[in-house]
């Protein structure tokens, strides 16, 4: 593993029995010509980036074998009892016998929205445009970040949620979110699997983090 990290910190190629490396156009550099400092920074994210490829394969392969792990223990439970474990769309816990570790998997459902969207923002700017400058300003707050397009190209599933659980009494405003409900479609699943462990059974539960941007 380790050599395998040393061979990941050099990009040299040999060329006639001088070392040269490739910059970002293809050329070959001759490697006394390139600074230090830029061959430092080379080295480092080659390092780095050797580290997170094993790390991510072996994320990769916990996964693989934690579903496998669990659908061989359902299938020994429909075995003997003729079901399955699990509650609505899928979602199901495990736990240690003595409460203190717990498996979860959880089934989320991919939502886009449809044409009815746009009917939804015209309905909302004529509400927008009757109430006054200053009134309901964090209202206003988060309609605008609903409809701000994402850089994916998507609007803001999770402001265009929370615009659904505000209570106001406005018709058009009702009809609005009504188009809302109408254009959501269910464009497939995702699975999650989350880990949780307490040191005991008063305790709250605290994550096992796997996510880099968590840890």
């Amino acid at each position: 593993m380790q050599a395998a990290h040393e061979a990941a910190t050099t990009a040299a190629i040999v060329v006639g029995g001088k070392s040269y490396m490739p910059d970002a156009k293809g050329n070959l550099v001759p490697i006394e010509a390139i600074k230090p400092a830029d061959k430092l920074e080379d080295e480092t994210v080659r390092k780095i980036l050797g580290y997170a490829a094993e790390l991510s394969a072996q994320v990769a392969r916990f996964k693989e074998h934690t579903f496998d792990d669990l659908s061989a223990f359902e299938a020994l439970l429909a075995q003997d009892y003729g079901a399955s474990k699990g509650g609505a769309k899928g979602n199901k816990t495990f736990m240690t016998f003595d409460g203190l570790k717990k498996v979860t998997v959880q089934v989320a459902d991919l939502i886009d929205f449809g044409s009815q969207l746009q009917i939804a923002k015209g309905l909302i700017d004529e509400c927008l445009t009757e109430w006054s400058a200053d009134s309901r300003t964090e209202i206003r707050s988060i309609i605008s970040r609903a409809f701000n397009v994402e850089k994916q190209g998507q609007i803001n599933r999770t402001e265009i949620f929370m615009l659904l659980r505000l209570d106001i009494e406005d018709e058009r405003w009702r009809r609005a979110m009504d188009a809302i409900r109408d254009a959501m479609r269910v464009i497939g699943s995702k699975t999650y699997v989350r880990c949780y462990e307490r040191d005991n059974q008063d305790a709250e539960w605290r994550a096992v983090t796997i996510d880099l941007a968590k840890a």
